[in-house]
Order: structure tokens, then C-alpha cells, then sequence
């Protein structure tokens, strides 16, 4: 698997992942701003016929574009939630027992349930086993006799980039843990 590059506005915040081919043709066209991190792609081209000398673009693994181009990112600044980030989030923790389990094993839990005026948001769900899951029901974790081990949260766009990549480099990971939030991890077992 070949590692995305980390695109940047021109200011600096996160916006996406990008493949290598995409970020070449930024600099084909000469949109990048400036460049951090490690040169990680040298991309050949052809041969200049009058020198003989074979051209190339060195492309570094986080890059800022001079100007907007239309991107995924959600207007708010709210990252879209999937059972994927969400897992990745609590670190494949059941918030309620504290034990470790496989992404076929996990819910998605509402702690406020939707049949209840919930909403299907970051800040109302936390990963469950199915045992929990089922034992909670349509109650609030009080109601049935559970507690939350961590309180959920809605990421950040650092950190939800870092939580929907999983062939970070060190240079981009370095990049984004400076944007994330400060808030206690989730819940490990010791």
C-alpha cells in the first residue's frame, strides 16, 4: 500500500489525503505554496531531447496548495462519522466493559438512544460490544446499570484525518498530533 499525501490550505490546517498522482499534478502546475516532511515519491518523466537529461518532481509527504480546489470536507468542520473512525476513536474499546474486541465484534451505541430524540452524532455514540449493546437496549447507560468509561467526543479535522489513514508517515503524524485536540485518551486496559 503506498502512503497518501497530506494536503494543506495555504495556511497550514489539514483538508485531505491525497494519492502521489494527484499531488504531481499540483506540481505540474505549480500550485504548491510551500512543502513539509520527507520527500517520499521522485516521480520520472520524459527526456529532454536538446539536453538528454530526464525530467523529475520530488514530492514531499505534506504539501500546501496556493488556492482552494474543491475538497470532501464538510462545511461545519464536523468530520462524517463512520463505524470505521468511531471504532478507531475508542481505540476498539467497548466504552462500557473496557474490553478489547475485533471490529466484527462492535456496535455503534447511542448513548442518548434515537428512539429517544438521540442523534446519530459524535458526541452521542460510543462503541459497544454486541453483549453491552444488547444488555443496554433502549435505555440510558444509568437506566441500565451501565456506565461510560470515556465521554464521546467529536474529533477534530487533525484528528479525524489521523483516525481515517491508516499508512501514516511519521512526518504527517508528527504534522497532525500538533493540531489535535488535548483531551485524556480513551480508556486502556493497564
Amino acid at each position: 500500500m503506498v502512503p497518501l499525501i497530506l494536503r494543506l490550505d495555504i495556511a497550514g490546517s489539514p483538508v485531505t489525503w491525497i494519492p502521489w498522482q494527484d499531488a504531481a499534478c499540483l506540481y505540474t502546475r505549480e500550485m504548491i505554496a510551500w512543502t513539509a516532511g520527507d520527500s517520499v515519491f521522485k516521480v520520472y518523466g520524459g527526456i529532454n531531447r536538446a539536453s538528454g537529461v530526464r525530467s523529475f518532481i520530488n514530492i514531499n509527504s505534506i504539501i500546501a496548495v496556493k488556492r482552494s480546489l474543491p475538497h470532501k470536507r464538510p462545511k461545519r468542520n464536523i468530520p462524517p462519522l463512520t463505524n470505521r473512525e468511531l471504532f478507531y476513536r475508542d481505540a476498539y474499546l467497548c466504552m462500557y466493559c473496557g474490553r478489547q474486541f475485533r471490529d466484527s465484534q462492535l456496535t455503534r451505541d447511542h448513548v442518548l438512544p434515537l428512539s429517544r430524540g438521540g442523534r446519530d452524532r459524535w458526541s452521542n455514540v460510543v462503541t459497544a460490544c454486541r453483549h453491552c449493546n444488547s444488555h443496554k437496549g433502549n435505555k440510558t447507560p444509568e437506566e441500565s446499570g451501565l456506565s461510560l468509561l470515556a465521554v464521546p467526543y467529536v474529533p477534530n479535522w487533525a484528528e479525524y484525518l489521523a483516525l481515517s489513514n491508516r499508512k501514516i508517515l511519521a512526518d504527517q503524524m508528527e504534522f497532525l498530533k500538533s493540531q489535535f485536540t488535548n483531551r485524556p485518551m480513551p480508556f486502556t486496559q493497564q
